[in-house]
């Protein structure tokens, strides 16, 4: 048996707009973006230019598809045979694919290439994250497109940004969170560098790189004109610097590793209990007051502690009688103890308790899709709530490889069965039936 394939035409700027509820439209329908991005920052962010209404085409290689189609365990299996030849669908991919259309086009061949050019002349946004002058090779970067269409908003996301002696490079999240300063900013202070949990260079790449494609199209709707726009790594990485950054331009105070400290704030950190940790603040007087209060810590009135400088400036002793008071009792027993005292403070919780937790399920963060293949999918949906739109209420699941070539051909691009037949057998497209 076949997947449950959820055929329909790819969508026109009239049939999506139609689509939308005229009480409440999502705020880019009506707009296309060409996504030739893959595995993180691009595909994210074209991501959240999908929960946001845009119309997603996701052009993949006709084999091998985005490169975190394979990356795994976990997959997700399928549900019955397809012609696919991965054993699921990665939780990778499905982690940021969802909202997309997928067409596979061989852009190395002639008329793959002319596929992209004949979609980028109808589309609003193109998104690449080829390493810089790769497209332009290929008669495909910013300067050919904006020659077929003045109006195209040209994204780029690289390693090091379309200019400079590194721009040549491929960029990784790993690499630039070393090369950038991050790495030397995160661990325990006696320890080595490390990475953050997450690829969140990547991750702040594509979210600068939506930002900027909406300020993009605001500015189109003015001038008439796309631009170019170029997100990088290494560009995005020094900006999360923020205050870390401002002290040594303005300071000349090299950065160090504090662990979970503050370096200006203290107590500020995680404590370990009698069976977890939990992470707490106090970051004025009175804070400091209730800490103590809720733990029976006789330490408000030490002189030692009176102020905030003070306590940075004991921070050995007064992290050592917390961390005493603290080991004494269960996670469970301190956040009751601390429930009520008008300061912050949470458990440190794994993944498991994450999703448990009542105000992320009150809040709905977790949604589920129906996978034609896979059955249903699990997923976190879009961070921010609008009043009069019903973002995140429109969750398609991320696509098969390929899966809507064959109506983006025709329905887009206006193609016969006979012009789709040609371009398959040349190489330049693949369609399946999954």
């Amino acid at each position: 048996m076949a997947c449950r394939l959820f055929v329909k035409p790819a969508l026109g700027r009239g049939s999506m707009a139609r689509r939308q509820s005229t009480a409440a439209r999502l705020p880019l329908a009506g707009v296309r973006v060409l996504d030739m991005t893959r595995i993180l920052a691009g595909p994210f962010c074209t991501m959240l230019l999908g929960d946001l209404g845009a119309e997603i085409i996701k052009i993949e290689h006709p084999q091998r598809g985005d490169d975190t189609r394979s990356w795994g365990p976990p997959f997700k299996p399928y549900e019955r045979p397809t012609s696919s030849k991965f054993p699921g669908e990665s939780a990778y991919y499905l982690g940021v694919n969802r909202n997309k259309q997928s067409i596979a086009i061989d852009i190395k061949q002639p008329q793959g290439r002319a596929i992209v050019e004949q979609l980028a002349r109808k589309s609003d946004v193109l998104v690449e994250n080829f390493v810089p002058g790769k497209l332009a090779e290929m008669h495909l970067g910013y300067e050919d497109l904006a020659k077929v269409n003045p109006r195209l908003v040209y994204a780029s996301i690289s390693g090091y940004g379309q200019t400079g002696p590194y721009a040549s490079r491929p960029g990784y999240d790993v690499i630039i969170e070393a090369e950038a300063g991050l790495m030397h900013i995160t661990g325990e202070e006696d320890g080595a560098p490390v990475k953050v949990g997450v690829a969140v260079t990547d991750l702040a790449t594509g979210l600068y790189a939506h930002g900027a494609i909406m300020a993009a199209l605001l500015a189109r709707a003015h001038t008439g004109r796309g631009q170019h726009v170029d997100a990088s790594l290494l560009h995005s990485q020094t900006a999360l610097l923020a205050n870390i950054a401002s002290s040594y331009l303005v300071g000349g105070h090299e950065a160090r590793r504090w662990g979970t400290r503050h370096a200006s704030i203290a107590p500020y950190q995680v404590f370990a209990t009698r069976d977890g940790s939990v992470c707490i603040g106090a970051g004025n007087n009175a804070q400091f007051a209730r800490l103590c209060r809720c733990l029976g810590l006789p330490l408000a009135d030490d002189p030692r502690f009176a102020t905030n400088a003070a306590r940075v400036a004991n921070r050995q002793a007064l992290v050592a009688a917390i961390e005493q008071r603290l080991a004494q009792e269960s996670t469970r027993q301190v956040l009751e103890l601390l429930e009520g005292c008008a300061l912050p403070f949470a458990p440190v919780n794994n993944l498991e308790q994450t999703f448990a937790h009542p105000q992320v399920r009150a809040r709905r963060v977790v949604r589920e899709v129906e996978h034609p293949c896979v059955g249903k999918v699990k997923m976190v949906g879009p961070a921010v709530r609008y009043s009069d739109a019903p973002v995140g209420d429109r969750m398609e699941p991320p696509p098969m490889l390929g899966q809507h070539t064959e109506q983006v051909l025709r329905d887009v691009l206006g193609y016969s069965h006979e012009q789709i037949r040609q371009a398959v057998e040349s190489g330049a497209a693949a369609t399946f039936r999954y």
